[in-house]
């Protein structure tokens, strides 16, 4: 065969084997590319979804921090106002509430109850201005005696706001910035019941498409990476979801003790009207009464004193003991 001709054979082949390689090359990279567009889309609705159990259970908090402060401003000061008109009080000697004894107040609880009503009227008024709705989820969150002890060192209320928790509990749920002084919703993850961690603390900049290799393996690598993101961020929404469903059953537990509280209170002070102020002269109907009273008061006050979430963010486990409890209590507590 003449050289020319073998050399053509052998330019064609070469050329034919060069075309493959472009062909797959280009195969190779349409597929990464379509694999980082699925890793940033998986991220993306990670993200989105996330970001929707925040903002509810975020709300969730609000609205229990909001209840509570209506019970302490209104029933809990009309209670506190007319108790202390009662003379030689002993609730010890009465019958028929032995299994609802843990839940009354003592001197103590009581003082604790005044301090913690006037904190929530200075909320219920204004005061606090533009950190209300901070100042309302950290109530929902923390313990009364938590948040009124932060607010009487000195330190603006303000700091129970999102952006400026006093963890970053608050500045996950409450979307807090960086920019606003708070550790931010990266820094919340980061100690949200220590949920987010490692390479999911970039996910506020986690763009796939910045490191879009036109590599299949780096591609697949991407991938791997995003799917382990989505999964803690997952977790989170999990959390998050578990925190909404919490706040809700003490809210509805706040709202039947708070029905109960206002017909006690008026059966109390139609008490003091017609048979005085001196306990020890009452009939065993009405210590009664007055025991049944300061149970509710301690049971609301259980609600105020027990966190929903540890200073990780995570739920407490004697919150869900508490609302086991009270909703087997509450009608044994409704029993006049």
């Amino acid at each position: 065969m003449p050289l020319p001709l073998i050399l053509g054979i052998g330019a064609a082949a070469a050329a034919a084997l060069g075309i493959g390689k472009g062909v797959k090359a280009y195969k190779d990279n349409k597929k990464a590319k379509r694999v980082n567009q699925d890793a940033e889309e998986l991220i993306e609705e990670a993200k989105e979804t996330l970001e929707t159990a925040r903002k509810f259970s975020s709300g969730s908090l609000e609205i229990l921090g909001r209840k509570k402060v209506f019970t302490l401003d209104n029933n809990m000061v009309r209670f506190i106002k007319v108790f202390k008109k009662i003379k030689n009080i002993d609730v010890q000697d009465s019958i028929g509430l032995d299994e609802l004894k843990k839940f009354r107040i003592d001197s103590q609880s009581f003082t604790e109850l005044r301090e913690l009503s006037g904190y929530a009227s200075s909320i219920a008024s204004g005061i606090v201005g533009g950190a209300v709705g901070g100042a309302l989820a950290a109530f929902g969150a923390y313990s009364g005696t938590m948040t009124f002890a932060a607010a009487s060192t000195g330190t603006a209320i303000a700091t129970l706001s999102g952006a400026a928790a006093t963890n970053a509990t608050l500045a996950f749920l409450g979307g807090g910035s960086l920019a606003a002084g708070g550790l931010g919703i990266a820094g919340g993850m980061a100690v949200l019941g220590g949920l987010i961690a490692g390479p999911a603390l970039a996910i506020m900049g986690f763009f796939i498409g910045a490191k879009a290799s036109k590599n299949l393996d780096n591609a697949y690598s991407n991938m791997a990476e995003a799917e382990k993101i989505a999964e803690e961020l997952e977790t989170a929404s999990f959390l998050c979801n578990s925190i909404r469903r919490r706040s809700y059953m003490f809210h509805r537990l706040l709202v039947r003790l708070d029905i109960l509280f206002l017909r006690l209170n008026y059966e109390l002070e139609q008490l003091i009207k017609k048979h005085g102020r001196n306990y020890r002269k009452y009939k065993t109907e009405q210590k009664h009464t007055v025991a049944q009273i300061c149970s509710v008061a301690g049971a609301i006050k259980a609600v105020l004193d027990t966190p929903l979430l540890t200073e990780d963010g995570c739920l407490t486990p004697q919150s869900e003991t508490l609302a086991i409890e009270l909703q087997s209590k509450v009608p044994l507590l409704a029993q006049g």
